[in-house]
């Protein structure tokens, strides 16, 4: 078969597009392709709900490709092996209660499983705003929607205006940066759902504490957006975990069983 350049660009192009259109509105829109962002969008999506990543990057993955300080294996305990268990991640025991893996084995199946569960990712794409709308409900403003462009625009720092996508919930998985509850904070005139009312920020490193808060700390922030991972811990003020990733991957679908309760619980 003779190539035709036309067709090839014309496939890209069109493919895209409809996928995008399909996408511009949504039960959920995850912020930030980590491992607790993938493990997100997977398990929402194998419930059925339309979800769609956003990730500012080249590559989805987050830290977990370079494992400790790019030797690129993992470590899990227990509880996070179960996750990649689920997902056929092959682990390996070190010793008593913790287990490696290859990171570049799990970051390549999280990714694949999400989007074979039917999650798309919308890589290359920052988020630079949010939609927050006045609501009837007690929670009185609510975050709707992203707005987002391309990240070679914020890169060249081009005056091109973005476009929204509507989102029912969304996940800040954006890890240490907490992008989107600092996007929040400044624009919405509103407390976060903290003790301070702001982003409380991330303390120093203590795995032991850390794994645990981390799943303390997944839960609503905003009306309307929930974190998970690291941004979790940001947000409520707890610790940094280091290359262990089971509270990572547990949040993330912690993240997403929150929200498929909310959202079967009010339609």
């Amino acid at each position: 078969m003779k190539l035709d350049e036309h067709v090839i660009s014309k496939a890209i192009i069109q493919r895209f597009s409809e996928k995008w259109l399909d996408h511009l509105r949504l039960d959920v829109a995850i912020v930030g392709g980590g491992p607790s962002g993938l493990v997100a969008a997977y398990h929402l999506a194998i419930k059925g709900r339309k979800v769609a990543l956003f990730e500012r990057n080249l590559s989805i993955g987050g830290g977990m490709w370079g494992g400790g300080m790019m030797f690129n294996e993992i470590v899990v305990q227990e509880d996070g092996k179960e996750v990649l268990d689920e997902l056929g991640i092959s682990t390996l025991p070190f010793q008593s209660g913790y287990y490696t893996a290859d990171a570049v084995e799990a970051t390549t199946t999280l990714a694949s499983r999400a989007c074979q569960a039917g999650a798309k990712v919308f890589n290359l794409m920052s988020v630079e705003d949010v939609m927050i709308r006045q609501t009837d409900t007690p929670e009185s403003v609510r975050v709707v929607g992203l707005v987002v462009n391309w990240t070679a625009v914020e890169m060249a720092q081009l005056h091109v205006d973005p476009l929204t996508v509507e989102a029912r919930y969304t996940i800040d998985a954006t890890g240490h940066a907490t992008e989107l509850m600092h996007l929040i904070e400044r624009k919405s005139g509103a407390k976060l759902l903290t003790k301070t009312g702001k982003v409380m920020g991330e303390k120093s490193l203590w795995a032991d504490v850390a794994e645990q808060a981390t799943l303390e700390n997944t839960r609503e922030a905003f009306p309307g957006v929930y974190v998970a991972g690291m941004a979790a811990n940001a947000t409520f003020g707890s610790h940094r975990m280091g290359p262990i990733f089971g509270g990572m991957l547990l949040s993330g679908k912690k993240a997403a069983e929150l929200i498929i309760e909310r959202l079967e619980n009010n339609g």
